[in-house]
C-alpha cells in the first residue's frame, strides 16, 4: 500500500512539472529568446505590444517577438503573480525592464492534451 502510494505522488509530480511551462517561459522572455519562447506558443496565438492586439500563427508571433526583443532588449524580468481558474487556464504577470522603460507583461495559458501552451502575450 505504501509502494502504490508512493508511486502515486511521484507520477503526479512529474505531470505537474511537464505542464508547468512558467519556468520556461521566464528564461525564455528573461534572455529575449523568440525561439525559446516559440516552444511554448499554441498554433495560434494573440499577441499584444503596446495595445496593438492581432492573432498570429506560432511562427508569425515569433517573428513579432522577435522583433520586439531586439528593439527592447530585456535588461530584467520576473514574474511577480500566477494564478489559474477552475477550468484550467493558468496566467502569469511580470515586470519588463528595458533601456527604454518597462512593461507590465501579462501571459494567458491553456492546456491541450497533456501540456499548457501560451494562448495570449500581452506586454503593456
Amino acid at each position: 500500500m505504501v509502494v502504490v502510494m508512493l508511486g502515486m505522488l511521484v507520477g503526479a509530480g512529474q505531470v505537474a512539472a511537464q505542464s508547468d511551462i512558467v519556468p520556461g517561459v521566464k528564461s525564455a522572455i528573461k534572455s529575449g529568446s523568440s525561439r525559446s519562447l516559440a516552444q511554448y506558443l499554441n498554433t495560434k496565438v494573440q499577441v499584444s505590444i503596446d495595445g496593438d492586439n492581432a492573432s498570429y500563427s506560432q511562427s508569425q508571433a515569433e517573428m513579432v517577438l522577435r522583433n520586439f526583443f531586439s528593439k527592447n532588449a530585456p535588461l530584467s524580468f520576473d514574474f511577480e503573480h500566477q494564478g489559474g481558474s477552475e477550468d484550467g487556464q493558468r496566467y502569469a504577470i511580470g515586470k519588463y525592464a528595458h533601456k527604454g522603460g518597462r512593461y507590465t507583461v501579462l501571459v494567458r495559458m491553456k492546456k491541450y492534451g497533456d501540456a499548457y501552451k501560451i494562448d495570449t502575450i500581452e506586454f503593456k
